[in-house]
């Protein structure tokens, strides 16, 4: 397992050994020791997943508020996505800042976002299955956004907003302005 670390500290690309043959290849999807052993000790207590079945679907930017914070281990069984973290943390030096990386079910890798930020996620190739767990259970009371194509932001989504296929939900979410310091 190869542990890379991306532009904002806590947020780290993981990317699972593959044992390629003539057959395919096997790996393994989350193995809790080699995590571990790389810092990352959350307990996982769901798995979530997600099909978008059109190029160019936004899901995000979500987050819930402590003390239901999620931390996230995301992958993608099949297509492609730009995932994207915002850091919502008020005390981090990077507090507003973004990463977005590619991720897709064939490169196999995963995107480990730590509670504290809002996280969502374009689909770059129809049929796109996106599954993720996470280290709290959903909590409705607890769940709160920020709007995708909040200009603040500066998020260079692979799509323009008149082509992005967005849930009425997340088309109503704040601006992060609007909701500084719930995090």
């Amino acid at each position: 397992m190869r542990i890379t670390e991306l532009d904002i500290p806590g947020l780290i690309v993981v990317t699972p050994k593959r044992f390629q043959d003539t057959r395919g290849f096997f790996t393994e999807l989350y193995n809790s020791k080699a995590l571990e052993e790389a810092g990352i000790r959350d307990v996982f207590v769901q798995d979530n997943f997600s099909l978008s079945s059109k190029t160019g679907t936004i899901r995000g930017l979500h987050f819930q508020v402590p003390p239901h914070s999620q931390t996230k281990l995301v992958r993608v069984s099949r297509g492609r996505i730009l995932d994207v973290a915002v850091d919502l943390r008020p005390s981090s030096p990077t507090y507003r800042r973004h990463v977005s990386t590619e991720i897709s079910a064939e490169n196999g890798q995963q995107i480990y976002i730590p509670g504290g930020f809002a996280h969502g996620f374009c689909t770059l190739e129809p049929d796109t299955e996106v599954v993720y767990k996470v280290s709290s259970h959903y909590a409705p009371g607890a769940e709160a956004g920020v709007l995708w194509s909040d200009p603040e932001l500066g998020i260079a989504w692979p799509v323009s907003a008149q082509d992005a296929i967005v849930s009425d939900k997340d088309a109503k979410l704040p601006l992060l302005r609007d909701i500084a310091g719930t995090v």
